[in-house]
């Protein structure tokens, strides 16, 4: 059996950056109570690692941002990779807590781009992912902002304005946001497009779009993770023969390989080096003890 890792993968910039604000924070502010709105990335063993920290992670999907931050009294609250709205980090501020914001370099410059266009008078088409909590620190900015998760939502879309700008996630697919930009096009002609895939979404969605010698690959992420369900969608169309999301290694036992099958094993870039390795070792080997996770060996 051949295994071998796709590359690139696993831990983007803004992931590593957003884990080292955390750490950071836990030293500078000893005495203080440090909590995270939200996942600071879309991994649960990274947010267990920060919890034997003492690193509270506050996440509800049925409550907002803001109402995650209204039940914080006092210390230190973390904003996470996927941005925030100005609002929620001013009620921050307005109360007393101490702010650090972990956004990823792509996700401010992209909010800096739709601010920047609704000040000229535009009006915003974004394609993302619903509730996702990057579209909502940018759909917070303006009610002026168009959200299109889908093809069928280009053909809802009734704007009169004829000043239109086109963005999107940074996670998303690079495939679907072309094919939504050409529907946005037919439609609006004179739209500013700018697209807005950040370079290490591109560079892992192309990685997994030239495996052309392979008869699985293994897909290793969060399920709640974008970028990772935007691997194993475009493994499939890729079509590769078999497709494989799992989160750790544990979920490979029983699973049966022929010895002559090629396995290309890649991971999201919230995804703990870790735990793919422990994938890759586990194919190779058999050896049962690959398939437990050590939560100290996460951060």
């Amino acid at each position: 059996m051949e295994v071998r890792r796709v590359v690139p993968s696993g831990y983007c910039q803004g992931v590593v950056s957003a884990i080292r604000k955390v750490q950071e924070t836990v030293e500078k502010y000893p005495d203080k109570k440090v909590y995270v709105l939200g996942m600071i990335v879309h991994n649960r063993f990274i947010v267990e690692a920060f919890r034997q920290l003492n690193v509270i992670t506050l996440d509800d999907s049925d409550k907002t941002r803001e109402e995650l931050l209204d039940s914080i009294e006092d210390g230190v609250v973390v904003f996470t990779a996927h941005g925030i709205s100005d609002q929620i980090k001013q009620k921050a501020l307005a109360r007393g807590l101490t702010v650090v914001d972990a956004a990823c370099k792509y996700v401010l410059k992209n909010l800096s781009l739709i601010r920047e266009y609704l000040n000229d008078g535009y009006s915003i088409i974004y394609i993302g992912k619903k509730k996702h909590p990057e579209s909502e620190a940018a759909l917070s900015i303006s009610e002026d902002i168009h959200l299109v998760t889908s093809l069928s939502d280009t053909e809802k879309l009734n704007i009169t304005n004829s000043r239109i700008m086109v963005t999107n996630q940074t996670t998303m697919s690079v495939y679907d946001v072309s094919e939504y930009i050409e529907a946005i096009r037919m439609k609006y002609p004179q739209a500013v497009i700018l697209e807005e895939i950040c370079d290490a979404t591109k560079q892992r969605q192309n990685a997994v779009m030239n495996v052309t010698d392979a008869d699985t690959l293994i897909i290793v992420g969060d399920p709640n993770s974008n970028n990772t369900a935007q691997l194993t969608r475009l493994g499939r169309k890729n079509g590769i023969r078999r497709v494989i999301q799992i989160e750790t290694a544990a979920e490979l036992e029983g699973m049966e390989f022929a010895p002559e099958e090629r396995i290309a094993v890649t991971s999201g870039a919230s995804t703990p080096r870790y735990l793919t390795d422990n994938v890759i070792e586990y194919l190779k080997t058999q050896d049962p003890t690959y398939l437990k996770t050590d939560i100290s060996r996460i951060l």
